[in-house]
């Protein structure tokens, strides 16, 4: 069964057009936040890479990928909110193209999510083979499936848009959203599957890593701290993986308003864009930059353009 997408997407621009001024607020606040969240970002970003230790170790490895895939997606995610308030018109070609990279790094936060849960209970649970297991190449394989595996993952919409769709479809300009390649009624069946065995998966995942780091806790060989401390950074690592899959979610109920009302459609997407865009980004730089005595000294001498010049070892 084939949706008609383009009627959908194209019949209410003007109306909405008119409220344009009206939500310019909206916009304005957007990037307000957006702006201070990739300031932090980068500067995290910027610590990491000035410091030598943080570039040998695999938990601050995998810190900064995570840094890096957040600032990727709130740019990208930005961009498209920023299209749809100013009803600009993308041609297919791009459009498709766009919606694939922004879903694809959207799906790198639960994965990356994964690893640093396991690289928790390594150095909790296996302290003594911990750096024999986190290596640094190991890391970087790890990510290297990362980004592989979710390409896989997201891919399947747009080469069911390629296979099917004719020429005249990549030619016409549309709206940029992802529902333009939700085209067939499997294609979000399957989406909807896709994403719920990612999330039990991921889930059961980190609940499991939470059990036996509690159980390490009480057990009389561990460093009670430094368990409490991961303890607390799964929690938070649950958390935010809960925000950032109810994003995956999102275009479903997108779609379904979007073909009712425009202007309800865009409310809807902006308050999908600050609680499940903006606010899972901002956990990161919480639980790994602020809560962490060692990064949270490299990053406030850069937050401030080094004005209490502490002293920096590598």
């Amino acid at each position: 069964m084939e949706v008609n997408v383009s009627q959908n997407n194209n019949s209410q621009i003007f109306v909405y057009g008119k409220n344009i001024q009206s939500n310019f607020y909206r916009v304005v606040l957007a990037q307000v936040l957006v702006c201070v969240f990739l300031y932090i970002n980068l500067v995290m970003l910027f610590s990491f890479f000035k410091k030598e230790a943080f570039r040998q170790d695999t938990r601050y490895i995998l810190f900064a990928h995570m840094l890096f895939v957040d600032t990727m997606v709130l740019i990208v995610t930005d961009l498209g909110m920023l299209l749809i308030y100013f009803c600009i018109l993308v041609p297919g070609v791009y459009c498709i193209l766009f919606c694939t990279f922004m879903e694809t790094l959207t799906s790198y936060t639960p994965l990356t999510l994964t690893a640093m849960c396991l690289e928790r209970y390594i150095a909790i649970c296996i302290p003594l083979r911990h750096a024999e297991i986190s290596t640094v190449q190991r890391t970087l394989f790890v990510i290297l499936f990362i980004w592989i595996f979710g390409f896989i993952l997201c891919s399947t919409d747009f080469f069911a848009v390629l296979a099917t769709q004719p020429e005249s479809f990549y030619l016409e300009s549309y709206i940029c959203s992802y529902e333009i390649m939700l085209i067939y009624v499997w294609q979000s069946d399957l989406r909807s599957y896709i994403c719920l065995v990612v999330f039990i998966s991921v889930f059961l995942f980190i609940a499991l890593t939470y059990v036996k780091i509690m159980h390490a806790a009480r057990a009389a060989s561990v460093e009670k701290t430094s368990a409490s401390k991961a303890r607390n950074t799964v929690v938070l690592h649950a958390f935010q993986l809960v925000l950032s899959l109810i994003s995956l979610i999102c275009p479903f109920v997108e779609k379904f308003i979007m073909q009712i009302n425009f202007q309800i459609f865009s409310d809807v997407r902006y308050f999908n864009f600050l609680t499940f865009t903006l606010f899972p980004r901002c956990l990161s730089p919480l639980i790994y930059g602020l809560r962490d005595e060692k990064f949270c000294s490299v990053f406030q001498y850069y937050i401030i353009c080094g004005m209490n010049k502490p002293t920096l070892q590598n």
